[in-house]
């Protein structure tokens, strides 16, 4: 069937849609007992838990798993919601079940975040969708974060919590059967060509020194000792200690020079 789309083995384009009266004539019954009633009513609206999922994907989660929350939610809001107040099932359905996906991705998260850090995404995510369908266009940072009361930084760090990871051998391109990953696109400052070398060349300059002079330069540098505890630990005066250690420290800065 043309524009057919199954999702948890259900035709999504054969969806029925229930009209405002006959919503309210199932509740009505559903809340008598009826739980034919109750099962045509969530039938009639998985339509809306849908367009409300339709929303939340490209999360790191399958579109079963996502449209099956959001019956969840949508089976909480028949069972809650209180027919004496005049408002629309949709109206209050959707809310139900769009924060039953919210608990949901924020358990279910690969990267553990606060609620209140999750908590300020969605609502810069709301804010964004908000001030993109009165502007024609998406806001900036500064402007989410002035319409919300909040600190630019906090849209920042909220809005990257809630970033998918990214696997560092994920392709970047691909060029001729040669691809790029992630990780050859980041670069490191402390493992630079010229820091190796410089490692290398403290490390040959450290293999001339005697034993004496290592184990010296080990327990001052390393252990964090003081000439005195030096003196001691080797059996020699802190005078030959700081001789040692000068004439070891020279004779390395001498060797690194010459290589």
């Amino acid at each position: 069937m043309q524009g057919k789309v199954e999702i948890c083995g259900v035709n999504t384009a054969a969806l029925p849609v229930l009209k405002g009266a006959e919503t309210r004539r199932l509740l009505e019954k559903a809340r008598g007992g009826d739980t034919a009633a109750r099962e045509e009513l969530i039938s009639g609206n998985l339509r809306l838990v849908l367009s409300v999922v339709q929303k939340f994907a490209g999360r790191g989660e399958s579109m079963d798993d996502l449209f099956q929350v959001g019956v969840i939610g949508l089976i909480k809001a028949v069972d809650c919601f209180d027919l004496s107040q005049n408002v629309q099932f949709s109206t209050y359905g959707v809310p139900m079940i769009a924060g039953e996906l919210r608990r949901f991705l924020r358990d279910h998260s690969a990267v553990r975040v606060s609620r209140s850090m999750r908590d300020t995404a969605y609502k810069v995510l709301q804010m964004k969708e908000k001030l993109t369908a009165e502007n024609g266009r998406e806001p900036d940072v500064e402007t989410i974060a002035k319409n919300l009361g909040i600190k630019r930084q906090d849209v920042v760090f909220a809005m990257e919590a809630i970033c998918d990871p990214m696997s560092l051998y994920d392709p970047v391109y691909n060029d001729g059967g040669e691809s790029a990953c992630v990780m050859d696109q980041i670069g490191d400052p402390r493992n630079t060509d010229e820091h190796w070398l410089e490692q290398i060349a403290l490390q040959e300059a450290m293999r001339r020194l005697s034993g004496r002079e290592k184990r010296i330069l080990a327990l001052r540098f390393y252990d964090g000792r003081t000439q005195m505890e030096v003196a001691k630990e080797v059996g020699i005066s802190q005078a030959q200690v700081s001789r040692l250690e000068k004439n070891a420290i020279k004779q390395i800065k001498k060797n690194i020079s010459a290589s």
